[in-house]
């Protein structure tokens, strides 16, 4: 966060802020799982693709 936008927060966002940041540096990373037999490419849920071959497909 640049110190032009913490100018316009109130000091607890200000704090929140940082609490935040804190806990994602302390926090371990995530162990997801390996797809077995799912689509190459971009995860279609994180980039709205909802398409394969040309057929529309929900879950």
């Amino acid at each position: 966060m640049s110190d032009d936008n913490a100018k316009d927060l109130p000091p607890a966002a200000i704090r929140a802020l940082a609490e935040a940041e804190e806990r994602r540096k302390a926090a371990p990373p995530l162990a997801l799982a390996k797809e077995l037999g799912g689509r190459k490419g971009p995860e279609p849920v994180r980039f709205g693709d909802w398409e394969k071959k040309g057929l529309a497909i929900d879950f």
